[in-house]
């Protein structure tokens, strides 16, 4: 199946969106993050697929979406989807730590340098919200696309 992209602009710079073969949003990635993804020889360049997200982008942005309906469809091992899942349960505008996310699917308090490592691959930046996960002293630590970025979108969200 081949993989499809496009960018698309936004106020933390332009975003590369990728989907699988049925339009399931795979990745979104952006410049200078920690592990993105860069457009590969064989992708296929086609916005059509990214018209949902683009609208949806654009309105999160805008203060007016604060939670996305997309399809979307990772790959990562089955630790790191449920770790990626609990994402999914933390509301807009607000936060939530390493340690509550391994609560919430199970793992011991052991598993929380695990999780960390989890939501540092997050592939859906944004959609999947990691830029909520703080650590316990409520300090923003580590996000992929970097801490200004994760101050933006936290701002954004009247979370800070």
């Amino acid at each position: 199946m081949s993989t499809r992209w496009t960018h698309l602009d936004s106020p933390v710079g332009p975003l590369l969106v990728t989907a699988d073969a049925t339009g399931a949003l795979t990745s979104l990635s952006v410049p200078g993050q920690k592990n993105g993804r860069t457009v590969q020889e064989g992708w296929l360049h086609d916005p059509g697929p990214f018209r949902a997200a683009e609208e949806q982008l654009a309105a999160y942005f805008a203060g007016e979406l604060k939670e996305f309906q997309l399809e979307l469809a990772p790959v990562g091992t089955e630790f790191r989807t449920r770790v990626w899942d609990a994402l999914d349960d933390v509301a807009y505008g607000s936060t939530t730590t390493y340690g509550e996310i391994a609560a919430r699917i199970g793992a011991s308090r052991i598993a929380v340098r695990a999780v960390g490592g989890a939501i540092g691959a997050n592939p859906l930046l944004i959609l999947r919200p990691c830029h909520r996960v703080i650590g316990a002293n409520g300090s923003l630590t580590g996000y992929a696309g970097g801490l200004e970025r994760k101050t933006t979108l936290l701002t954004l969200e009247r979370a800070l």
